[in-house]
């Protein structure tokens, strides 16, 4: 029963800042399988739907601490947006060649 503590990738949709929770969930401990009349994929493994979310790394780690829990932190590396303008689609030396 390992958990794993990370703070969740945005979503193509999303440019602000406002996300920061982060989120313990549990590694898969029993296999999927095809459920061979509707094609569903299932699992014996209950724990791998869980999925808690906590306000600081701190927190999360003391829940898992406090229960018992062995886990492991994936730390995941910040993003640094480029700042580009609309003009810079249309610049002479793009560095990029124009697909359309």
């Amino acid at each position: 029963m390992v958990a794993r503590i990370y703070r969740p990738a945005k979503t193509a949709m999303q440019s602000g800042k406002a996300k920061n929770s982060w989120v313990l969930d549990y590694e898969q401990e029993a296999r999927r399988s095809i459920e061979p009349l509707m094609g569903y994929t299932s699992s014996s493994d209950m724990k791998s739907q869980l999925r808690l979310s906590f306000e600081t790394r701190e927190e999360a780690i003391a829940y898992a601490e406090r229960n018992g829990i062995s886990y492991r932190i994936s730390d995941a590396k910040e993003r640094r947006p480029r700042p580009m303008t609309y003009s810079d689609n249309f610049k002479y030396n793009r560095t990029a060649p124009w697909t359309h």
